[in-house]
């Protein structure tokens, strides 16, 4: 760290889904007026930042990462003059808004697509990927697509256009096409608009799916196929597309012709998909000039055994060993990023944690000092600060994802019991994020006067930020001081991180040290008991800086999802 670290490495970002978070007008679908009505809340919770999910027009196939504008507001959400309104409140109050930056893809009813399959001749052609049939095959039939690669939310990357004779791209749904950034043009268009968005007063961005910019092009311009997949006829074709031979270069380009002169101020996180430890150093060492932080998804893949599809018990250890080791790779260059949710992610307390009535308050508040505790900027997705969990979902007419969705078609099409999908769907589905923020418990849990646009978690009657903000014992209080934490002690923010006790399957604990000051943290990740000054001597006659529990209980014990940071006597 240099002298002066960055205002980032003390920050914690709060994540603002807008359709799931508060509406203004009775339509059912959260927008700009309501999150200025809940400003309030974010300032008492004490976060740094506001990251926004996408606000841009779209036609909203994927909830709004299908963007038709790249330079407006949706007036689903509100308008430029809110947003604007928006950023003088959070300013006011010490607070940034950092947009999401959607430009792996775009909308097929933007523009630049519309212009770009209007002919094989169109000026703006190649600012997409156009590819003919394979070679010997029709186009349209089976086999016949550039490449056998599988899409994100189902089936192939390629889709025909008929009038054109040719396929193009598309990592995700097929009304999200892949642009093309080899192209100059495409990456000075971004680079025009991201420019604007900072004049305008933002903040900086999270680039969605960043490392999926570069794609890796044989010399004759062709794509290539990747390895078969269980069960024909697709196949993966990540390692051409993640982390692919141009990305750094691209990167680095963005960082001068965006950033450069205005960088300090500025946060910029990058999605990344399967980016390795070694990968993270070069992407977020300063030096380079890339992104400050990376988003990485080695600890939420823990679960998952073919696919998320085909989820499995997670295991403690494998939790430790995955974030020891990003601990100890970014801890001489580049930094981390740390979250359980987000809304693609199911809700921690019900996957990582105990959501049943005895354990959910606790195991919450023990998930959330874990996370917070560690060496990295910690994210909080709108409702981890109140607990919320996954949703029951009666039917799959209360799902509206269209990654859930999709499989639920594909899966029962193939022949598996439609409650059997169900069960994985209520399990992980995206829609679990995404139901409405639980303010209170009326009806609809103060979100909307309207009928929301994705049902309300019943349990809002109960678990609502009303009752908590009264509580100072509730998960919301619980996150205020952590946070407080994080900004009144530098250990929190910049100590040096060891892990403790890696083989055992509950407990979880480390040190962070600065400066001859060092913080002692446990966690019980689980429903027994067990005798702290046994496993760690150390806690022994240690001062209480902050625990979970409400009680302090026998100190030689550790219950049932404690939490606890202490100060070691020999600190």
């Amino acid at each position: 760290m240099p002298a002066d670290p960055p205002w980032w490495t003390r920050a914690v970002v709060y994540q603002v889904y807008p359709r799931s978070f508060q509406d203004s007008d009775g339509d059912g679908i959260g927008d700009l007026g309501g999150i200025l009505q809940r400003v309030d809340h974010l300032a008492d919770l004490g976060v740094d930042v506001v990251w926004l999910s996408p606000i841009y027009p779209s036609p909203q196939a994927d909830n709004g990462y299908d963007i038709s504008d790249y330079t407006d507001v949706d007036p689903l959400f509100g308008s430029l003059a809110q947003l604007d309104e928006l950023i003088t409140a959070l300013h006011e109050r010490g607070m940034k808004l950092v947009m999401d930056l959607v430009v792996n893809h775009t909308s097929d009813q933007h523009p630049w697509f519309e212009e770009s399959r209007a002919s094989r001749t169109s000026p703006r052609r190649d600012w997409y990927w156009w590819r003919p049939p394979r070679a010997g095959r029709t186009a349209g039939q089976p086999g016949a697509e550039p490449t056998n690669w599988h899409s994100y939310f189902s089936g192939p990357t390629w889709e025909l256009d008929e009038a054109g004779g040719e396929y193009y791209l598309h990592l995700f749904a097929r009304e999200q096409p892949d642009l093309n950034w080899e192209n100059p043009e495409v990456r000075q268009a971004v680079y025009a608009m991201m420019r604007n968005w900072l004049d305008r007063g933002v903040d900086g961005f999270r680039m969605d799916v960043i490392n999926m910019i570069s794609k890796d092009v044989a010399p004759d311009g062709s794509l290539r196929d990747g390895p078969p997949l269980p069960g024909p006829p697709y196949g993966d074709g990540t390692a051409s597309f993640l982390c692919g031979p141009r990305i750094h270069e691209f990167l680095q380009e963005m960082h001068r012709e965006v950033f450069a002169g205005r960088s300090d101020r500025l946060l910029t996180v990058g999605e990344m998909p399967g980016v390795t430890v070694e990968q993270a150093r070069l992407f977020t060492d300063p030096a380079r000039a890339e992104v400050d932080m990376v988003f990485q998804f080695e600890h939420v893949g823990l679960d998952f055994d073919e696919s998320k599809w085909r989820p499995r018990p997670l295991r403690m250890r494998d939790l430790k060993a995955s974030f020891g080791r990003w601990q100890t790779g970014l801890a001489d260059v580049g930094w981390n990023s740390l979250y359980w949710d987000n809304h693609d992610q199911p809700r921690a307390v019900s996957r990582f944690g105990d959501d049943s009535p005895r354990y959910r308050r606790d195991s919450a508040t023990c998930l959330a000092t874990l996370l917070h505790l560690h060496r990295g900027t910690p994210y909080v997705y709108q409702g981890e600060e109140l607990g919320m969990a996954n949703a029951p979902f009666d039917s799959i007419d209360d799902f509206r994802d269209v990654e859930s969705l999709n499989h639920f078609t594909q899966a029962v099409a193939h022949g598996e019991d439609p409650e059997t999908v169900l069960v994985v769907l209520r399990r992980m589905s995206r829609d679990n994020a995404r139901t409405p923020v639980q303010w209170d418990a009326s009806p609809s849990a103060g979100f909307t006067t309207g009928t929301p646009w994705i049902p309300v978690n019943p349990d809002s009657t109960e678990w609502n930020a009303e009752a908590q903000r009264a509580d100072p014992t509730s998960v919301f209080a619980h996150h205020k001081r952590l946070i407080a934490l994080r900004h009144d002690d530098p250990v929190v923010a910049l100590g040096d991180f060891t892990m403790l006790l890696p083989e055992h399957d509950e407990l979880y604990a480390f040190t962070r040290s600065l400066d001859g000051a060092t913080l002692l943290v446990v966690c019980n990740l689980g429903a027994s008991t067990h005798p702290l000054g046994e496993l760690l001597p150390e806690a022994a006659g240690a001062e209480l800086m902050l625990g979970n529990l409400t009680d302090e209980g026998d100190p030689a014990v550790l219950r049932p999802w404690e939490a606890r940071v202490l100060r070691p006597r020999s600190a």
